[in-house]
Order: C-alpha cells, then structure tokens, then sequence
C-alpha cells in the first residue's frame, strides 16, 4: 500500500494502517457530500429500472432465465470494458471530474433510449450504453473522494458516499412500486422518472461539484505517451487483492436472481417485486458508514471477507425450503450487510495500495476484475437455475462460495493482527 509519501503497505494490515485512534477528528469534505448527491439522484434513475428489470425480461417480454442472466451479467459487466481506462484517463490527466461527466452523461444519453425500446436486442444495447456510462464514471468519482478525504478516514468517507448514493438506490425501486401499484404494466412511465432524475445528477455534477486537480501520472507530467499496461499496477498487494476480489465475484449472484429466487419460493403478487431492491438499499444505507468506521479500526481486510460471509449467509436462506417475510427480511438485511461491508471497503483497499498518481487506475483495475467476475456468474447462474432449479442452484454457490472464503482468507493473511503496523 502507498501511503502520502510513496510507502507500500501489505493488503493484511492496509485497515489499521491509519486507525482511528490517531486522533484525528472526521470531516467530511463539501465535495464528497455533492458527489454524494450526485449518486443519489443517478442512483434513483439506474435502480427504478433495475427493480423492474427482472420482471419486465421474464413476464413482460417472456424471455428464460437464461435471457435475464444474460441482460443481468451484461448489467453487471459491461462496465469493466472502459473502468481501467477510465481510471487511467484520470490519472493521466489530473481531471477526474471531466471523465465522470463523461461516464454520467452516457448513461444519461442510455436513460432516454429506454423511451424507445423495442425488443431484446435494443434493450442490450441501451443496458450496455448505461452500464458503459458506469464505467467510465465510477473510477474517477471515487479518486476524487479519495483525494478529497482524510487518510485517517478514509473507509468512513467512502461509508458516507456510499450511504447518500443508496438512500437513491432505495428510493429509485421504491418510486417504481408507486408507479406499478397506480399503474399495472407501467414500465414506460418508470423510464420517464428514471430520464428525470438522470438529467437532475448531471446537472448537480457540472455545476456545482468543482474540477479538482489530483496528482498526474509520472509520464502524463512528462510528456511522454505510453498506452496502459497492466504492468503498471505490479504491486504485491495489489495483486492479492484483485485475485482474492476476483475469485470472490465469481460467486456473487446477481441481486436479481435472489430476488426471483424468493419470489419463486414465496409466490407474493409481483408489484411488490420492486420492494426487494427498496429493503436491501435501505439495510445498505444505514450500514455503510459503521461498515466503514468498523473497517478503518478493525482491518479492511478482515471487513471485506466478513461481508462475503452474510453474502453466504443470504444464499443459504434464499434455498430454505422454508420462507416468509421473516426469512425473506433476513436476506435483505444480509445482502444490504454485504455491500455495506465490501463496496466502498474495496475502493478504500485499492486505492492505498499505490502510489497517488495511480489511485484512479488501481481503484479502475479492481472494479474491472469485480465487474467481468460478477458478468460470468449471472450468466452462470442462469444457466445453473434453468438445470437443476432455483433452490439447487443458490445452494449450490453457497456451498463454492464457503470453499472460496477458506482460500482468499488464507490468500489475505487475515490472521495476522490488524493493527500491527499501526
């Protein structure tokens, strides 16, 4: 890990590095606090959609499993073609703002065509445009809070993101249930509130977020022009930590393959469909700033792997054969622990495992290898459902998924204390 003067610290101990103890005092910058608004506003365009998504493939279109784990995997990868150039654009040229308003207005451009789709086909291509947008955006935001926040504070900044961006997130599914409860099949009208809030976060992000310089890469100061190459990102750390967060995406099942695999088992009346997305954001937004203070004291590392833990406790719960809206809450509140506990935690991980001027493309690099991971195993998934059924196959990526904790914990050296280097 590089610390503010170009030090390197192991990925085990990277979360105690700066504990809380030291004594400073949070502040939370103005500029995470726009971003924060920023996300809010894309997130409730993005998951108004993304709560009917799985409904609107199967029951309004009538496509297979198999179809939604493609459009789902597409939703989740699409992204990973452009974050490492995004991040290494950033870097390149000291402005992340200008390539997130570049990633926010293509997905923005994406939003609109949602007016005008007319098939399976035209639906890849807007979901890919949107996800792209994705890509291109996340990087370089997270660079500036990085840059923006206290070394001491750093997962606790990203905590407070991350809230903000899912108090949007929990909203966007909860407007889609309004919508499908006054109006039955009222897909279109949801693509107009989801254009809305689109064009609102993009207008927030150029007029009122300001265009901070971050440290430039070593050759874009010298003039020297190289494409990336991912010899660039040869750190130790780095390295384990992109193979443990890789391995570990692989056996993260789409949000909306547990949700149909609920309602699969519960058969509760579809409008409520939305509600799902609306119970695991709001779990989401109240744990991430305590997931994030708990992972600057207590070890990033150690944070990081215990949310894949409730991730597996989800799976396990979704192929009970028993259900109800207890067991169906415990999921929620089990997946929003997740994202809590493993989201803004990785940006946090990667971007003190280098030195500053590659933040962006190490943050970039990570996503990437999440994104093209989490890709393969919706289309997996799919496939896995459509053979031996709903239950058989969440039981199934429990049980890889237990196997995989063993071996990245082991990979991390989570045994070592957290705060040894402190």
């Amino acid at each position: 890990m590089a610390d503010r003067t170009g030090g390197k610290t192991d990925p085990a101990t990277a979360g105690a590095e700066l504990a809380a103890g030291s004594g400073v005092a949070f502040r939370l910058s103005p500029v995470i606090l726009w971003l924060g608004i920023v996300s809010m506003a894309t997130d409730v365009s993005s998951e108004s959609v993304s709560a009917i998504l799985p409904l609107y493939v199967t029951g309004f279109m009538g496509l297979s499993t198999i179809a939604y784990g493609f459009i789902d995997g597409l939703n989740q990868g699409a992204s990973a073609i452009v974050r490492i150039a995004a991040g290494w654009a950033s870097d390149r040229t000291g402005h992340p703002k200008r390539v997130a308003m570049a990633g926010y207005g293509l997905s923005m451009l994406a939003r609109i065509g949602l007016l005008f789709v007319g098939g399976f086909w035209s639906l890849i291509g807007i979901v890919a445009g949107d996800r792209i947008g994705k890509g291109i955006r996340t990087a370089p935001r997270d660079a500036l809070i990085s840059a923006e926040a206290q070394p001491e504070h750093l997962a606790r900044s990203f905590g407070v993101h991350r809230m903000l961006d899912n108090i949007g997130a929990a909203a966007g599914p909860l407007l889609a249930f309004l919508v499908l409860l006054l109006i039955p099949n009222g897909f279109g009208t949801v693509f107009v509130v989801s254009v809305a809030f689109a064009v609102i976060g993009v207008a927030v992000l150029v007029l009122v977020v300001p265009d901070r310089r971050t440290p430039r890469a070593a050759g874009a100061r010298t003039g020297a022009r190289h494409a990336f190459r991912w010899s660039q990102l040869k750190e130790p750390g780095l390295t384990r930590l992109l193979v443990t967060a890789g391995l570990l995406a692989l056996l993260t099942v789409g949000d909306g393959f547990i949700y149909l695999v609920l309602q699969d088992r519960d058969s509760f009346a579809v409008q409520w469909f939305p509600l799902l997305y609306v119970g695991t954001n709001i779990f989401y937004l109240v744990l991430a700033v305590p997931m994030g203070r708990l992972a600057d004291r207590w070890g990033r590392v150690r944070v990081f792997l215990g949310g894949h833990l409730a991730l597996l406790a989800c799976y396990v719960l979704a192929a009970a054969p028993f259900g109800g809206i207890g067991v169906t809450a415990a999921c929620l509140m089990l997946l929003g622990l997740f994202y809590a506990a493993t989201d803004g935690v990785l940006a946090a991980l990667s971007s003190r495992l280098v030195r500053p001027e590659k933040v962006a493309t190490s943050i970039g690099a990570a996503q990437t290898v999440v994104a093209l991971c989490r890709m393969a195993a919706s289309a997996g998934f799919g496939i896995l459902w459509f053979a031996i059924g709903a239950s058989a196959a969440m039981l199934t990526a429990a049980v890889v998924l237990a196997a995989v904790l063993a071996a990245t914990a082991m990979l991390m050296g989570t045994s070592r204390k957290p705060a040894a280097r402190a």
